[in-house]
């Protein structure tokens, strides 16, 4: 069921902690400078909460501050006006316990898969032998188990994901961020990653934002969809998605009746967002 106004959802069920891993966006606004020195509005009064273990997407056209909503919240930036509160307390730094999966994977090309994996752990102080055993038991769940001593250049696109994905989960974050970490796989490979990603999820499940422009995708993975609409970006409708979980395969999930009806439900409300976006695009570059 969509509301116009944010509403409240069930807590998820996971290990994380109750209390640390609610995400509460209160009035986010963004402003900026252009180098014209005009003043830019990218977010006007922003609010959603996302529950502790609850997988929320959020969706919208271009230039509508989605990317810029999960800044703030990471803490890489500071709002305008409003608020972002982690755990009931006010971001005004790097959000601790906090992992990233961006479109473009962030693995260092001069380190081994088992090095990029490693890093979390390396950083956090883990003790090496632990920290190693770890890193090999997230290669062995994402799959690729044998391949530790690769390069990131020796790998396909869907086994790079891979190894970012184990670095982003081997911290068992409270929160996890992913700005279309398969945006730029092919549509099998997107399917198979996430699949995987739900399986990886229910283990240890972190509180999710994730943007995507795949509205099929948002509607597979998520409990809770965000529709954004064009800019400035503000929320237009919240969608709680009753599919039951464990969802299994996503290509499956989408054939599935109320897959197809909540899908329907929700472009009917992006479709007007994406139109006009589109419109003040093709208009400023006539």
């Amino acid at each position: 069921m969509a509301s116009r106004n944010d509403v409240a959802t069930s807590p998820g069920t996971g290990a994380a902690d109750q209390a640390d891993a609610r995400i509460e966006i209160s009035g986010l606004t963004k402003r900026f400078l252009t180098p014209a020195g005009e003043v830019f509005t990218a977010l006007s009064g922003v609010s959603f909460t996302v529950e502790p273990g609850q997988f929320c997407a959020v969706v919208g056209p271009t230039g509508c501050g989605k990317s810029t909503t999960l800044s703030m919240v990471s803490g890489l930036d500071r709002p305008s006006e409003g608020s972002v509160r982690v755990g009931g307390r006010e971001v005004d730094g790097i959000t601790d316990g906090v992992s990233f999966m961006f479109q473009t994977d962030a693995l260092l090309p001069w380190k081994t898969v088992l090095g990029n994996v490693l890093m979390g752990p390396v950083f956090r102080r883990v003790p090496k032998r632990q920290a190693q055993a770890s890193a090999r038991d997230w290669l062995r769940r994402v799959g690729l188990a044998g391949f530790e001593d690769r390069y990131p250049h020796q790998l396909s696109g869907g086994m790079r994901k891979r190894v970012a994905m184990a670095a982003a989960l081997i911290n068992e974050p409270r929160i996890l961020i992913m700005d279309e970490p398969f945006g730029a796989l092919d549509v099998q490979t997107k399917a198979i990653m996430s699949t995987e990603l739900l399986n990886l999820w229910e283990q240890i499940r972190p509180s999710v934002i994730f943007i995507t422009h795949d509205l099929d995708e948002a509607v597979a993975l998520a409990d809770r969809v965000v529709v954004m609409t064009s800019g400035p970006g503000s929320v237009k409708a919240v969608f709680d998605i009753d599919l039951p979980r464990p969802r299994g395969s996503v290509q499956e999930i989408r054939f599935q009746p109320r897959f197809i009806e909540l899908q329907h439900q929700i472009w009917d409300t992006l479709r007007e967002e994406v139109e006009r976006a589109y419109a003040l695009t093709a208009g400023g570059t006539a």
